[in-house]
């Protein structure tokens, strides 16, 4: 087995120290720093969110298989950076305002990160401007919404007309989620797309960069 199959291998089973050892040791035999992103890191996190998605593992796993991508990812990016490799895009992130529940906000970035996306991660209670204000400033191609409440989900329309007040779109895309959202939902404020989970955040994000 070479060493980025060895990468992706123990990344999935959540062995943060063995991937971290596996990705210094690519780094040093002179692999490039994007195949051990994408047949390494991203190729083992690919896996883990297609079980999660048919419930073969669960968050614990998922969190685990995290912590290991993250250990690889602080010794290749920088090496990336350097060499001005493009990454999937950039998504802004974060439960809207008056809403405080962030575990599958947490989960979408994770499971975003791990595909190669760059995530900026507002955090919970985010107004419709800090949204907009940061896709702006980060440069970035998507926003990423969750509400666990029917009562915040307006806040969501409210980003999607300042993002077109703002002439931001279409290069702007916008992404919705969370339990009491809907594809219905999603048409009806204008997004972009809907999410039902963290794996499908994935799909939808990849499919609106084209």
């Amino acid at each position: 087995m070479d060493i980025l199959a060895q990468i992706a291998e123990h990344l999935e089973r959540g062995d943060d120290e063995r991937v971290h050892d596996l990705t210094r040791h690519a780094i040093d035999a002179g692999l490039p720093p994007a195949d051990i992103l994408n047949r390494g890191l991203i190729g083992g996190m690919n896996v883990v969110s297609e079980k999660f998605r048919v419930r073969e593992i669960f968050l614990p796993d998922v969190l685990l298989a995290a912590k290991a991508m993250y250990a690889g990812m602080d010794l290749v990016k920088p090496l990336l950076l350097k060499e001005n490799i493009p990454t999937q895009g950039t998504v802004v992130i974060g439960s809207v305002r008056g809403d405080l529940h962030d575990i599958g906000k947490n989960l979408v970035g994770i499971m975003l990160k791990g595909a190669g996306f760059d995530v900026v991660d507002l955090g919970a209670d985010v107004h419709a401007e800090a949204f907009v204000d940061a896709a702006v400033a980060e440069r970035a191609s998507i926003i990423g919404m969750s509400a666990l409440l029917t009562t915040t989900m307006a806040v969501m329309k409210d980003v999607v007309d300042l993002v077109t007040a703002r002439g931001l779109r279409p290069s702007v895309k916008i992404m919705v989620g969370g339990a009491p959202v809907s594809a219905d939902f999603a048409r009806e404020i204008g997004a972009d797309a809907y999410a039902f989970d963290a794996a499908s955040a994935v799909d939808r994000a990849r499919a609106l960069m084209g």
